[in-house]
């Protein structure tokens, strides 16, 4: 009996290893897939978006005559700068700079008073126990079902009525209000995650509530604000057809209104559309680039503070 114990005891153990070997082996093949077509489908996605913005940017440094000839034929040959400088420095620049300050102006205002309503807002709705609370931001939350093309021609009434139309904050107040659901859903969470110990803490410093938001709460919220604004950015900067309705002249139009008209008016020049659609897309992305780095700066000190 002891001399069958002792050798059915290693075999047991030999057989337990040769299990958890096989399913470790298992396991990581699984993972190898996950990781295989996760690289696959991100690359796909990838190749979707960049190659019509790149063939964008070669084809505005082609004349029109080689974007008709060959449109296959991604680099130019010889390349041509005239398009780029038309619309930045030669004919077609007062139109553009002008419709770059409508966009800019209406992107500070817009974005703005969403940074600043929807991060009180979202503090009174972590930081503050009342009645109705929940069911005042479920409210907040049902904004988001309702994009801002549903609800245009009341928009447009309200804004005509309250006379701003033809004006450029009749497209900055209804941006900033229609932002506010999704920024008040970002930062609310965010705003309940920081420790009451901080808030004690300023409390016994001889700081009020709006105290500890503005000196305390804001400056670790950099990653969640950053966040809104990117989003408020974007969503403003895109904006065509609250600006079409609520716009009058050509003198108050945005980029996206420009982008169209330039396209009607010279649609038979596609090199001048590529290359006026392309300049008009910078700052959009050079925003989202800069306030990428300060998110992931943002992240970073927080997490060194918390």
């Amino acid at each position: 009996m002891a001399t069958s114990t002792s050798t059915s005891a290693p075999g047991t153990g030999a057989d337990i290893g040769a299990a958890t070997g096989a399913r470790s082996r298992a396991a990581a093949r699984r993972i190898s897939v996950i990781g295989v077509t996760s690289f696959v489908v991100m690359l796909v996605v990838a190749t979707a978006i960049l190659v019509p913005i790149g063939y964008s940017i070669l084809g505005g440094f082609k004349t029109n005559g080689q974007l008709v000839a060959n449109p296959v034929h991604v680099i130019p040959d010889p390349w041509v700068f005239d398009n780029y400088r038309e619309v930045l420095v030669g004919s077609f620049a007062p139109t553009f700079w002008r419709e770059f300050l409508n966009s800019l102006i209406v992107a500070v205002v817009a974005v703005g008073l969403t940074v600043l309503f929807a991060s009180l807002a979202a503090f009174v709705f972590a930081r503050f126990a009342f009645r109705g609370r929940e069911a005042l931001f479920t409210l907040f939350v049902f904004g988001l079902l309702f994009p801002s093309a549903v609800a245009i021609l009341p928009l447009f009434i309200l804004v005509k009525q309250v006379g701003l139309s033809g004006n450029l904050l009749g497209v900055a107040l209804p941006q900033a209000a229609f932002a506010l659901p999704l920024s008040i859903v970002i930062l609310r969470p965010f705003f309940r995650a920081i420790p009451a110990e901080l808030e004690d803490a300023a409390r016994i410093d001889g700081c009020s509530s709006f105290g500890f938001f503005w000196r305390v709460l804001l400056p670790l919220a950099r990653p969640a604000l950053a966040t809104v604004s990117v989003l408020a950015v974007v969503g403003t900067w895109n904006a065509f057809l609250l600006p079409l309705v609520v716009l009058n002249g050509a003198d108050q139009w945005t980029l996206p209104l420009g982008v169209m008209n330039f396209s009607t008016q010279y649609s038979s020049d596609h090199a001048k559309v590529l290359a006026f659609t392309v300049v008009s897309l910078i700052p959009a992305i050079a925003f989202y680039a800069v306030a990428e780095r300060q998110l992931v700066g943002g992240l970073t000190s927080g997490a060194v503070k918390g």
